[in-house]
């Protein structure tokens, strides 16, 4: 080759190398904040509401450099996250059309969670303020986790207290003390009628790695010529629907005419599970459509008619090999509370065109959309992560509604038969005469309903609960993101 085609050879090679350094520049974000790309690039794809925020708009940044300096003015990646959120009335507004929503900078942590797994000393609570107004706070005992530290303690369900380590709770401390150690005190009272009043009381208590069995109570009650099966679930984890079946062979095998489902405290998790849930309660309807998905337009629109199809959750007769005990039920009989949600609503809204589903106690929290986990990877799963640092979001990504297209429940679905929970009348789970079960039982046998005798007849609404602040929101996910959109993905 002669010297001067050597020469213009190098000199082409090397302008194509320079250009391609400049490219390669121009579509990667600096380290520092690689961060904040992510969060950006994963709300843009998959985020439900993308169309729906300016500044996620395919178009809002004209190249790489653009963005950077957008995703610069936010030194902490929680604020970009949460103002990438489709909140267009304020910044934290308590009607914000996306309420769900969230980020965590350990994705380990969230897979735990996402499994019932928390640091927890199993004393399961809400808190409400003591009254109307008041930034003074009453915590409620609902029930204590078994194999817990406070389960071998003085504790139960329908205990109060209004105060931790001795220092009252209120509506600006109760996270501080609550959180901010593993082992705390709390400081028991009882009710008047018209307010809290300390009672002596107090209980040491300590936090441990706690895996919940969310099947807390299955049993059968039998009434005159009914035999009824009551299982109490407080959460979808996928893990155990292998035993939620078993506890249904059991309920089976006696032979049971009626069945009562308590979702009172169950705040959701696994869309599959909800699934599996509905197919053991029913069986009749193998292969029909329990539920159906609508991710936003742009995953929509990169999918066939038979991706489509598969975004549909169907009643199944088996799982992982075993057959599904279905009870081939027409009726069930669902007990719920304000703190009802996600996949919980889920399967009272799916069961709906199938069978009378008799909904019993408050009205549901309104959660008819859902998740999955974003990673910050190519394809946005944990496939090829990034290494340098752990954060996943797990934003609302899809809307959910039953096989009649119904799915817009945002109020909440509303109970057929009120029942509250009061203070003076908590009652125990799985007693016959416990309000909502007893309601239940006595719309089963035709029976007269146990009369309520309410001295604090005002239901305040709730300040927060233990599921939420040890990690465990209202959610609805898949465990993994359907293989069709990963098609449309980056």
């Amino acid at each position: 080759m002669k010297p001067i085609l050597k020469s213009i050879l190098f000199l082409f090679v090397l302008t194509f190398a320079l250009q391609s350094c400049e490219d390669e520049d121009d579509v990667r974000a600096p380290a520092k904040l690689q961060v904040n790309d992510f969060i950006w690039k994963g709300l843009n794809e998959v985020y439900l509401w993308q169309a729906d925020v300016p500044n996620l708009a395919d178009d809002r940044f004209s190249s790489q450099q653009e963005l950077n300096s957008f995703l610069a003015g936010y030194s902490n990646p929680e604020d970009l996250f949460q103002d990438l959120l489709n909140k267009p009335v304020s910044k934290y507004p308590s009607n914000a059309i996306d309420r769900f929503s969230w980020i965590v900078e350990d994705y380990t942590v969230l897979e735990q969670e996402l499994n019932g797994i928390t640091k927890n000393n199993g004393v399961d609570f809400k808190l409400t303020r003591v009254e109307e107004g008041s930034n003074d706070l009453v915590g409620y005992v609902r029930y204590i986790i078994p194999n817990s530290d406070a389960s071998g303690k003085d504790i139960k369900r329908g205990d109060l207290f209004t105060g931790v380590n001795g220092t009252k709770l209120t509506v600006s401390n109760y996270q501080s003390l609550l959180l901010g150690a593993d082992t705390y005190t709390l400081n028991f009272a009882s009710s008047n009628g018209s307010s809290f009043v300390l009672n002596g009381k107090s209980l040491s208590l300590t936090k441990t790695i706690l895996e919940e069995n969310p099947i807390l109570i299955n049993k059968v009650i039998t009434s005159g010529s009914h035999k009824i099966g009551y299982l109490m679930y407080n959460g979808f984890y996928q893990e155990y629907d292998a035993r939620l079946n078993e506890a249904f062979g059991e309920l089976k095998a006696q032979g049971i005419t009626d069945f009562i489902l308590d979702l009172r405290y169950n705040g959701g998790g696994s869309v599959r599970s909800s699934t599996r849930l509905a197919s053991m309660i029913t069986g009749q309807f193998e292969g029909e459509i329990f539920s159906k998905r609508q991710y936003n337009f742009k995953l929509m629109a990169g999918l066939t008619t038979e991706d489509l199809e598969s975004l549909n959750e169907k009643f199944v007769s088996s799982f992982d090999g075993n057959a599904v005990n279905s009870l081939n039920l027409a009726t069930v009989y669902i007990l719920t509370t304000s703190n009802t949600a996600s996949a919980s609503e889920l399967v009272i809204n799916g069961l709906k065109p199938y069978i009378n589903v008799v909904q019993i106690g408050g009205t549901t929290i309104g959660k008819n959309v859902g998740s999955f986990t974003v990673y910050d990877s190519p394809t946005f799963t944990k496939s090829n992560v990034n290494p340098n640092h752990k954060y996943a979001m797990q934003p609302l990504v899809f809307k959910i509604s039953n096989a009649a297209d119904f799915g817009d429940y945002t109020g909440g679905l509303v109970p057929t038969y009120v029942q509250y929970e009061y203070i003076n009348n908590y009652g125990v789970l799985g007693d016959p005469s416990e309000p909502l079960l007893n309601l239940a039982i006595s719309k089963i046998t035709g029976s007269a309903a146990k009369r309520i005798q309410n001295d604090h007849s005002v239901v305040l609404p709730d300040i927060n609960d233990s599921k939420k602040l040890n990690g465990l929101r209202n959610e609805m996910y898949l465990e993994n993101a359907p293989k069709e959109l990963l098609r449309t993905l980056r």
